[in-house]
């Protein structure tokens, strides 16, 4: 399947570090070779980066993780493809407007019979992905809730928790998905999260050969949690989430958690 990198910090922070880590998991040290994709959120504006080479060979990965862009809420997505063919369209994150603002989404896992049991009107899909479907889905229920009145975080994302829920009866849905206020993630099979503040420390990737020191990159002010799908550092303290968990952050925090029903799914691998 996919993996997933996220991240929310209370200041614009880069996320070269553990981009580096997750790259090498795209055709080198992970099977994850279908396409790769990061947006990032500069105030109300976000700029995406997306590739369906591998992104351990990507060009344009290789221009990312030297490139130190500064965001407070980025989402990236590398990809092993299942439903839908390998080309740009197919490619996550999936970015969309409401209500002035630009959301964007990724996910890992399949389902199933996603076309008749998410019946989608007003928000049409680009590619042919399951994973598009469900978002668009997601958009087209905000719609038919909340019409042009856009509710409080609170009522917003526990009102997608619910939906998470719904679309993970289908089949596998890891999600990552935010406004550029508040970063939402729910766990279907396997999510990790991390939150470092001060003080910091030293870590190294699992992935390459980089240690970082966050103490001469950070001030004691700075908080930053990084959510993946599998850690990616191995001297660290990483949270694992459990199957229809959900968490809420918001510049770097944790605000809000649930737990929705949720079966152990073990995940099926379907061929491209």
């Amino acid at each position: 399947m996919c993996e997933l990198l996220a991240m929310s910090a209370n200041v614009p922070t880069d996320i070269c570090f553990s981009f580096s880590g997750l790259m090498q998991r795209g055709g080198n040290t992970g099977p994850h070779k279908d396409g790769w994709g990061i947006t990032f959120y500069e105030g109300k504006g976000c700029r995406s980066f997306k590739d369906p080479l591998p992104s351990s060979r990507s060009p344009i990965a290789q221009l990312v993780t030297e490139y130190p862009i500064k965001s407070e809420a980025v989402i990236c997505h590398i990809r092993q493809a299942n439903s839908g063919g390998i080309c740009l369209e197919n490619t996550h994150p999936f970015t969309r407007q409401m209500w002035g603002k630009n959301w964007t989404y990724a996910h890992n896992g399949q389902l199933t019979s996603f076309k008749e049991e998410l019946p989608i009107k007003f928000h049409i899909p680009i590619g042919t992905t399951d994973s598009e479907h469900a978002f668009c889905w997601i958009l087209d229920q905000l719609h038919i809730k909340f019409a042009e009145h856009e509710p409080s975080n609170e009522v917003l994302f526990q009102f997608i928790a619910s939906l998470s829920e719904k679309i993970n009866r289908l089949g596998v849905f890891n999600l990552n998905i935010s406004n550029g206020d508040c970063l939402f993630v729910y766990c279907s099979t396997k999510l990790h999260w991390i939150t470092r503040r001060a003080p910091f420390g030293e870590a190294s990737l699992i992935d390459a050969e980089m240690v970082v020191d966050f103490h001469k990159e950070t001030t004691a002010n700075d908080i930053v949690t990084v959510i993946a799908t599998q850690p990616l550092t191995d001297d660290e303290t990483w949270q694992k989430m459990v199957p229809g968990q959900w968490q809420l952050f918001c510049l770097g925090e944790s605000i809000a958690s649930g737990q929705t029903e949720a079966e152990i799914k073990e995940p099926v691998h379907v061929a491209p």
